[in-house]
């Protein structure tokens, strides 16, 4: 049972005043806490650790850290925040309460380079998407998940070094290499990361790591080809989300039964039409969504597809074609200045010329434009009076500005505030279009929120450096368990104070019961466990509301903070 704030805070004082009185040495040590335990918890209660060790051949005679272990030592650290390389790993370990977070026996030291890559490889050898979903299904299972969605999405991660960019693409290893790089970073090779993720609390159910040139228009179909008959098996997803990218004819027609939900590509002739059709009628409304609904037939498949326009649409939109109006505007005022550098030999080859030009402008026009004469003399100086020039050439002469009242700018305004998503699940019933719009939309960012947190700078993983392309495609499920972890935690923390009408402060102090967990983690700095020989272990600096939070999360939660002794 964890004592209250009041009870640890006496204990301490006692403690201080019976060493005043002590002969000889003291013997205590303080450990950082924090929020580990509640990782650490988390990892216990979806029971990682023994699943991992149970699938996975284990050689205790000569490893004092197990498999699953060294999987819940590389989580704590990705998890701790603080940035530090897995070859740091014992020291991102060497002030916490290892034998707490990890099992009786196990020191900082113990968690080696070493050790950590040869799970790394066990992990390979295994197969690393086999292994993840085993441990997702598992998951999704004990937090009693509806999988109604299956949000699908890749991202790519840079890393430093050229692994096997050079060599011949090798069975079952992903290729280091260069290829499309959503970070910016052109000059690094890269790896891709694709996942399918559930609804509800963002948990990926697959993770598939790709080589670093891969497409997502192809990656999508590959991957939803190969795992559809175990997604519906062990996840019973209903409808399967997914980008633009994955609107392909070739993709929709492999799909066949499954019921999908996408956005359409905007550079489709038929999008075009729609948005050409109904751009005017969604954006003069104040309302801030509204949308038009269409039976259409695409890639021999009968589809629902729904014309949306939202006010975050129409402000993207504003800004977008001001940029290209400001982008364009900038390389016609370069053109015409080109232009006005020419010499033609006539006055009708200068008028042709600038008529032609005009023809070409969209965004800007001319002012004050005009053909004029320039005399040119072959002699140096300064010409005699009355001396007849050599030779006269003709250049254009004005000004080019934006247009002041352009009519068809409110038109590509209007047309790119619309977007559509689409649907071959015809029964509105079934699925509406509010169903639709709340899946694409909001539930789609479930899985852009995982990247972002895979990218984070003091994620474990931002910048990898591993020896092998094997290590990286191990570490990829690492990263996407500390993110089933964190997602998992954040879903049990918020449920658990809805069940139990019960509310942590937030930033600013006023009681919520859905903080995220990054904010818990924060709030959980500064708990350290304090060890003495005399007196065994005792957490100090807990306040009122961790109590309320262990109370409600259960046993797991309270024992990894519990005194001891």
């Amino acid at each position: 049972m964890i004592k209250n704030a009041n009870t640890i805070n006496e204990k301490v004082m006692a403690v201080h005043i019976d060493t005043k009185t002590m002969r000889g040495p003291i013997t205590y040590q303080s450990y950082n806490l924090d929020h580990l335990g509640l990782v650490a918890a988390m990892v216990d209660e979806l029971g990682i650790v023994q699943l991992i060790d149970t699938v996975m051949v284990q050689d205790r005679g000569q490893r004092i850290v197990s498999i699953g272990q060294a999987v819940k030592a590389m989580i704590l650290n990705g998890l701790g925040f603080s940035h530090r390389a897995l070859y740091l790993t014992p020291h991102f370990f060497e002030n916490k309460p290892v034998a707490r977070l990890l099992g009786n026996g196990i020191d900082a030291q113990h968690l080696n380079d070493d050790t950590l890559g040869n799970a790394l490889d066990r992990i390979h050898t295994y197969g690393v998407e086999d292994l993840y979903t085993l441990i997702a299904a598992a998951s999704v299972e004990k937090l009693q998940l509806q999988c109604r969605f299956g949000h699908l999405d890749s991202t790519s991660l840079h890393v430093d070094g050229d692994y096997n960019s050079h060599q011949d693409p090798q069975a079952g290893v992903i290729q280091i290499t260069a290829g499309y790089s959503r970070d910016h970073r052109p000059d690094l090779n890269q790896w891709i990361i694709q996942f399918i993720c559930e609804n509800q609390a963002g948990i990926p159910l697959l993770m598939k790591p790709l080589s670093g040139n891969s497409e997502d228009k192809t990656g999508f179909r590959e991957t939803l080809n190969a795992h559809l008959g175990q997604l519906n098996r062990d996840f019973h997803i209903q409808y399967y989300v997914f980008d633009s990218a994955g609107f392909v004819r070739e993709t929709l027609s492999n799909l066949g039964d499954p019921r999908w939900i996408s956005r359409v590509p905007e550079t489709l002739t038929l999008a075009r039409q729609i948005h050409a059709a109904v751009a005017s009628e969604l954006t003069a409304t104040a309302s801030p969504i509204s949308t038009r609904s269409l039976g259409v037939e695409y890639a021999g498949i009968r589809q629902r597809w729904i014309a949306i326009c939202t006010a975050a649409s129409r402000q993207r939109a504003r800004k977008s074609i001001q940029r290209e109006y400001v982008k364009q505007g900038q390389q016609e005022g370069k053109a015409f200045h080109q232009l006005r550098k020419q010499s033609f030999f006539c006055a009708a080859d200068a008028r042709a010329a600038l008529a032609q030009f005009q023809a070409t402008l969209s965004y800007t026009t001319l002012f004050d434009e005009q053909v004029i004469a320039v005399a040119t003399h072959e002699k140096r100086g300064r010409p005699a009076t009355q001396q007849p020039p050599s030779k006269i050439t003709y250049q254009i002469a004005g000004h080019i500005g934006s247009l002041i009242d352009d009519p068809h700018r409110q038109q590509k305004t209007d047309q790119k505030s619309c977007f559509i998503v689409a649907t071959n699940e015809l029964d509105d019933a079934a699925l509406s279009d509010e169903d639709v719009m709340e899946a694409y939309l909001k539930k789609q960012q479930k899985v852009e929120r995982g990247f972002r947190f895979l990218k984070d700078p003091l994620f474990v993983a931002s910048t990898v450096f591993l020896k092998s392309a094997q290590r990286i495609m191990a570490l990829a499920m690492i990263m996407t368990w500390s993110l089933l972890v964190y997602s998992a935690l954040e879903h049990r923390i918020r449920e658990s104070l809805k069940a139990h009408q019960q509310t942590v402060p937030d930033q600013k102090g006023h009681p919520t019961d859905h903080p995220t967990a990054r904010w818990v983690f924060q709030f959980f700095t500064g708990i350290h466990l304090l060890v003495m020989a005399s007196m065994g272990e005792i957490v100090l600096n807990l306040k009122a509301a961790h109590q309320t939070l262990f109370a409600v999360l259960g046993e797991h939660f309270v024992v990894l903070y519990a005194d001891s002794g």
